[in-house]
């Protein structure tokens, strides 16, 4: 069954009329057109213009949807359609479209009808596919002219504000171009060509597009933003005198980039600074040796003052008006200390003596005796534990040379260690005489040393490389006064004496034994104002009396007054003090050879010391 539609040739789709090549073909009767809803209806022979309708596929046959850019819009003008089959090539069919049975659609009532033109030709034919709203021609041909969208440009203000006129566009040869048309609004038709021989047949009232508003009518898109088209109005959408959104845009970000490289120089700047002041941005960490093995040779400097410090004190003596400060060791278990004499001195029968041990540990100290002529005292302690006496070596077998170690507390710094070598040996020399009477000069036959001495170190001990007791420190030569007791404030210029521990060792015992020390004598009183080399027996002693004591040892052994002794044991003389330094480096009981010269010859005697108690 048929159903009412139409049973002839089906139409295609794509079809597309072909150009009118012939002014015979021209559509017939026969020839049907679509209304506005669909439904075929035959064409009147009257020349009126057709109306634009959409052809109706037939039952059952599926067709494509056409793609929006095809379709027609609302109230836009649809362009006359081309009779088919006029254009094919030969030998080629031409196809028709047969009418379609259906029911037509009446306009609305009280819809208005469109004026139809007055009659001028054969209505056209319509193809079986919607126009083409380009109008593009079959096979790649040229098609019109389209329009450009819409530009919008940024717009130079002149001064107050008056926009440039666009010059009209020319071509080539100097032909001024015809202006564009204005651009359809958002749902207007789209123009399309004129024509070749008839106007397009127009649509129905309610189809027809509304008027646009002027000044897209009179867009023109290659003119000068802000300028005025050929109908004098001014370009949409902008206006004159606005400043530039571009370049406010560009100019906000010229001043952030400039912020921002101001920004990175001073934090730049503020690191470099800091890294330079603190070498960086870590904590610094220099490199340090590890922990090692405190343990030293016992025989270096380091191994000499570990095992001697303890047994050092530092001596702290007030008494009298007078203070002063010295340095001491310790001799025994039973707390002796000893010292110089003139470091004890100022306390006097009375004063008070104060022991400082090298762990910072005091104690109160009382004198057992002292001599003034050896310059050595010995203190005691009571009451303290633990005492560690350093041992006593041999001073006859110190040799120049050798290394020392002087310890003490110069100038109140306990605890000071220094170094040096043996310089010398049997130095002779004298101390003090600030009383005038010569009870208390000092004679001494003593041992050089370079190991810095200053005072302070008065009655320490001077050790050797095993950190025996070799001697103990009592003067110095200073640069100011020539020479000094150790009791001045002259520095130590690599100069210092201390008494052979030989010596000391005598002196001490005798001090804890019987509180006085006894010193060698051979009978006579010198001649100390004499200048010649030696040393000369006077003609009389101070007292007026007989410069030979009667019975002595030099008078037993011959000598005489006048006499001049120039050698002891061999060893050259060469004033009266040095003799008795010689004499007093011996004990009361030694022999001593001694060579003098008597009238121009030289003669030798031998003699036996004697011995007188000291004080």
């Amino acid at each position: 069954m048929d159903d009412g539609k139409p049973t002839g040739s089906k139409p295609k789709w794509w079809s597309r009329p072909a150009r009118q090549h012939a002014a015979t073909d021209r559509p017939t009767e026969a020839d049907t057109v679509a209304t506005a809803d669909g439904a075929p209806e035959p064409t009147a022979p009257a020349l009126a213009p057709a109306e634009p309708v959409a052809a109706e596929p037939v039952s059952g046959e599926r067709v494509s949807p056409e793609p929006a850019s095809e379709r027609p819009v609302a109230g836009e003008p649809v362009a006359a359609a081309e009779p088919l089959g006029t254009g094919a090539p030969a030998g080629h069919p031409t196809e028709t479209t047969p009418p379609a049975v259906g029911p037509t659609r009446d306009p609305a009532p009280g819809a208005p009808v469109a004026d139809e033109p007055p009659a001028m030709a054969p209505a056209r034919p319509q193809p079986l596919h919607q126009p083409d709203e380009y109008s593009t021609p079959p096979y790649g041909e040229p098609g019109p002219w389209a329009p450009a969208p819409p530009v919008q440009r940024p717009m130079t203000t002149p001064a107050h504000g008056t926009p440039h006129p666009q010059p009209p566009a020319t071509s080539a040869h100097g032909t001024p171009h015809p202006q564009a048309p204005a651009p359809p609004a958002y749902g207007a038709p789209h123009p399309q060509p004129p024509a070749l021989s008839q106007p397009p047949p127009q649509p129905p009232a309610h189809l027809q597009a509304q008027p646009q508003p002027s000044q897209w009518l009179q867009y023109d898109p290659w003119s000068t933003p802000g300028g005025t088209p050929a109908g004098g109005a001014r370009q949409p959408l902008v206006h004159a005198g606005s400043p530039a959104p571009q370049k406010r845009r560009r100019g906000l970000a010229v001043v952030a980039a400039l912020l921002f490289a101001g920004l990175t120089g001073v934090l730049g700047g503020g690191v470099g600074a800091y890294i330079e002041r603190h070498g960086g941005l870590t904590t610094v960490e220099l490199p340090q040796a590890g922990r090692e093995d405190s343990g030293r040779a016992p025989d270096s400097v380091a191994g000499i003052a570990a095992s001697a410090l303890p047994g050092v004190v530092t001596l702290h003596v007030s008494g009298g008006g007078e203070q002063g400060t010295g340095t001491g060791f310790v001799l025994d278990s039973q707390g002796h200390i000893l010292t110089n004499h003139h470091v004890v001195d100022p306390a006097g029968a009375s004063g008070d003596i104060t022991v400082t041990f090298s762990g910072g540990e005091t104690a109160a100290a009382e004198l057992v005796g002292k001599d003034g002529g050896y310059d050595l005292a010995v203190v005691r302690v009571k009451g303290v534990s633990n005492l560690k006496p350093l041992p006593l070596g041999n001073s006859d077998n110190v040799r120049v040379g050798d290394p020392v170690v002087a310890i003490g507390a110069p100038f109140d710094l306990q605890n000071t260690v220094t170094s040096g070598i043996i310089s010398a040996k049997e130095r002779p020399i004298t101390a003090g005489g600030e009383k005038g009477d010569g009870s208390d000069i000092s004679y001494v036959d003593a041992l050089q040393t370079d190991a810095p001495i200053n005072p302070g170190n008065s009655g320490g001990p001077l050790l050797d490389s095993k950190a025996r007791v070799i001697g103990i420190n009592s003067a110095i030569r200073a640069a100011d006064s020539g020479s000094a007791l150790d009791g001045g404030q002259a520095g130590s210029i690599g100069l210092g004496f201390a008494i052979p521990v030989n010596q000391g060792k005598r002196v001490a015992e005798e001090l804890i034994n019987t509180g006085k020390a006894s010193h060698p004598v051979i009978g006579v009183s010198l001649d100390m104002k004499y200048s010649g080399d030696g040393a000369r027996v006077g003609d009389k002693a101070q007292d007026g009396g007989a410069s030979v004591t009667p019975g002595g040892p030099a008078a037993q052994a011959g000598i005489r007054p006048g006499d001049v002794i120039t050698k002891v044991d061999g060893q050259r003389v060469h004033s009266g003090e040095e003799l008795i330094v010689k004499i007093r480096a011996h004990r009361p009981g030694d022999r001593l050879r001694l060579t003098l010269e008597r009238g121009g010859k030289e003669q030798t005697k031998t003699l036996t010391l004697g011995s007188s108690a000291g004080g």
